[in-house]
């Protein structure tokens, strides 16, 4: 599994929230949240024209930035990729399919953190335009990170005899741990969208950094260290807490205020439908631990990476495409090529896996799996269907398609169903329920997005930005 990030976009010019401010743009995880002040929607497509392009010198800094982010992301999410191999290679495959659910639950519990990270550099950036107070903005977005990393830490302990019976885990402790690691990770969701909405791309190169050796950094040390679940736990619990204090000291270590229920409600609506997408790309791992028996698990558990290879591979696309998403006829003209090239360099995953079979689990995960009952191509076919079904979501959102985000919550639904009635018996049939599901919600997604393409191209959609007080 991929280090669990989201996609950071860092493009200067006409993207920009500010109101002509030069410097890199922030575009964030979720186009449709509610706009900040300063933008505005209408039926007219014309773009203000005081969206001033930044300086030679400004623009060339945020390139230079960008890349540090974008250089700083693949350094995590390659530690991501080493804890998860160590870890498949290290444990036995009971425990190995025990640590790769809660890794699947993990991604899950980090939404709040996503949904916080985009409000608070929508927040953040639209103070900025309208020369608001930016640091009590800080603090009132400090109040809701705070209030949402005691929610999920509590409400993840509170759910640990329930979570440790349904995944068959030797004990309470795995989950408390989890929780442990969950709650200063969603601050730091917040504290990576702070530094988005002031523009602070060099520091938050250097978070991400952070980011990457406390959490995986101290799983693989507790996992060297104990050789077991708890201790490669434990490792990335102390991880988190040091990643969530270094990101309150790079954003000014300031006290939270009592948050409002305007920005609560942002992060909720910013939250919503990436929750079913994320729960969508966890779903199988941990409906697969709950059926199989434990070896079978842990073969599942090394599949799993092979989609979450197909998943991550073409994840620069979408964050190259993102900017385009929120101009309904620039949309209509970017989706289709980014979903060419998501296809392309997917099939590249799935013809890679229809050549090597079995022998890529062993290369994956060790001798130990060699007899692993399960088809690597339709492991890398799930990761490629819910790389298409990422980006057609993210155009709906920024349409503001709630109809979308219904269909992946449905899609959640029918993959539960498939798999608890019928499809458990094996490897292959969980699998199989899991390429079902996403292969509809892909063609779903393609019928909704011709609509609306049709609607761009015949003039009945159109947006305007334009600048406010």
């Amino acid at each position: 599994m991929p280090c669990y990030y989201w996609p950071v976009t860092l493009v200067p010019g006409r993207d920009t929230y500010s109101n002509g401010t030069t410097g890199a743009a922030v575009v964030d995880q979720a186009p449709s949240a509610p706009a900040e002040p300063g933008i505005t929607v209408s039926q007219d497509s014309t773009v203000s024209p005081d969206r001033a392009a930044p300086p030679e010198g400004a623009a060339r800094r945020a390139q230079v930035e960008s890349l540090a982010v974008a250089v700083a992301l693949f350094g995590a999410n390659a530690l991501g990729y080493l804890f998860n191999l160590t870890a498949a290679r290290g444990l036995a495959n009971d425990v190995y399919g025990a640590l790769g659910s809660l890794m699947a639950l993990l991604l899950v519990g980090v939404v709040p953190a996503m949904g916080l990270q985009t409000a608070a550099a929508l927040h953040i950036a639209g103070l900025r335009s309208a020369g608001g107070d930016v640091v009590a903005g800080e603090r009132r977005m400090l109040g809701c990170g705070v209030t949402a990393a005691a929610g999920v830490g509590a409400a993840t302990a509170a759910a640990s005899p329930l979570l440790a019976g349904f995944l068959h885990l030797p004990g309470h402790m795995p989950v408390l741990l989890l929780a442990a690691t969950l709650a200063p990770l969603t601050l730091h969701g917040l504290f990576v969208g702070t530094l988005q909405g002031n523009r602070r791309f060099a520091a938050l190169a250097a978070l991400v950094c952070v980011d990457g050796l406390g959490k995986f950094g101290g799983g693989l040390a507790g996992l060297f260290l104990t050789r077991t679940l708890e201790g490669a736990l434990g490792g990335m619990a102390v991880g988190g807490v040091t990643i969530a204090v270094a990101g309150w000291l790079v954003c000014g270590a300031r006290g939270p205020a009592l948050p409002v229920t305007r920005l609560v409600g942002k992060v909720f609506h910013a939250t919503w439908a990436l929750f079913g997408m994320v729960l969508l790309m966890n779903l199988d791992i941990v409906l697969a631990q709950h059926h199989l028996a434990g070896p079978a698990a842990g073969d599942y558990a090394v599949g799993f990476i092979v989609t979450k290879i197909a998943l991550w591979l073409p994840q620069a696309v979408g964050v190259v495409v993102l900017p385009r998403l929120a101009d309904p006829e620039d949309r209509r003209r970017a989706v289709p090529i980014a979903l060419g090239l998501i296809a392309l360099l997917d099939s590249a995953v799935v013809l890679t896996a229809l050549v090597l079979g079995p022998s890529l689990f062993t290369l994956i995960g060790g001798p130990a799996y060699a007899r692993h009952t399960g088809q690597a191509w339709m492991f890398a076919a799930v990761g490629s269907m819910l790389a298409l079904a990422h980006l057609l979501l993210y155009s709906r959102i920024s349409a503001a398609d709630r109809v979308s985000a219904a269909a992946v919550w449905a899609a959640v639904g029918v993959e539960i169903a498939l798999v608890t009635l019928w499809l458990h018996g094996s490897v292959t049939q969980v699998s199989a329920a899991a390429l079902a599901t996403t292969t509809s919600l892909v063609v779903f997604g393609l019928i909704i997005e011709r609509g609306a393409r049709i609607a761009v191209r015949d003039g009945q959609i159109t947006r305007q930005v334009t600048p406010g007080s």
